[in-house]
């Protein structure tokens, strides 16, 4: 089983780049981020024509994510738990079924930025309730993995220039917290343990040619619960996909499982 994530930022911008790329790497499952949709304007028929099952938790013009499969979803959810007031669309998540169920939970994590301030606030906060749900995925003792553009860059070593982030919000000491008591949990960072050395980047910016200068940054990852850590065989990052026409200044990045 092959599941991906990938920030698209924009399903109506980069349709013909997600659709090339879907052709090319056949994923199973895709979680998509920044759909920047509301459900009913999601191109559905399209990217159901190529085999897949369309569920999406939309929101106009900002955040939204999705789920696309080629296998059977059941007991799908929407909205992180733990504060009903929140409007922001930052949540999926589904049972995937094939020889066996894998419940997959895509994320997209609050930037956080301007820092300190609301937004910051708002970050701290939902990576709060996104340990609590954690904790409740554990509890069931099922496979499941945690994927998306987190807003994180864990340590150092994944960013090129960690010192242009020290006061960012995807770098300062309480994100960084925050994700170590999540992956202290008992998760598995699933591209550090196929790939421990630094240089690997999910994210260059449009701006100051950071892509043809390689100044990137890695806060795309795939989280994996014990169970589900036992099932990895490979995790890539498709970076290749940055440098080609119309892309998104994320690329996916894969996990694929003995499921």
């Amino acid at each position: 089983m092959k599941i991906a994530s990938f920030n698209i930022n924009g399903i109506k911008a980069r349709i013909a780049a997600l659709s090339d790329w879907l052709k090319e790497a056949e994923p199973d499952v895709v979680l998509l981020q920044e759909i920047k949709s509301v459900d009913e304007n999601f191109p559905r028929a399209h990217f159901e024509d190529m085999g897949y099952a369309v569920e999406t938790h939309g929101q106009k013009s900002f955040n939204g994510v999705a789920i696309l499969s080629k296998l059977p979803l059941e007991d799908v959810t929407r909205g992180l738990p733990g504060d009903d007031a929140d409007e922001q669309a930052r949540w999926i998540e589904a049972t995937v079924v094939d020889r066996r169920a894998v419940r997959v939970c895509g994320l997209y994590l609050p930037n956080g930025n301007p820092a300190p301030g609301p937004k910051y606030d708002y970050k701290l906060a939902w990576m709060d309730r996104l340990h609590r749900r954690a904790q409740d995925l554990l509890k069931s003792e099922e496979p499941f993995l945690m994927a998306g553009d987190y807003n994180v860059i864990p340590q150092d070593e994944d960013a090129a220039r960690p010192e242009a982030w020290e006061k960012d919000a995807l770098a300062l000491p309480d994100s960084r917290a925050a994700w170590r008591r999540l992956v202290n949990l008992g998760l598995t960072d699933a591209f550090r343990v196929m790939e421990p050395g630094a240089g690997h980047y999910t994210f260059w910016d449009y701006q100051a040619g950071a892509w043809n200068r390689d100044d990137g940054i890695r806060i795309d990852h795939v989280l994996l619960g014990p169970q589900c850590a036992d099932l990895l065989l490979e995790c890539q990052i498709d970076r290749e996909v940055r440098g080609r026409e119309k892309p998104s200044d994320h690329v996916p990045v894969w996990v694929r499982l003995d499921a």
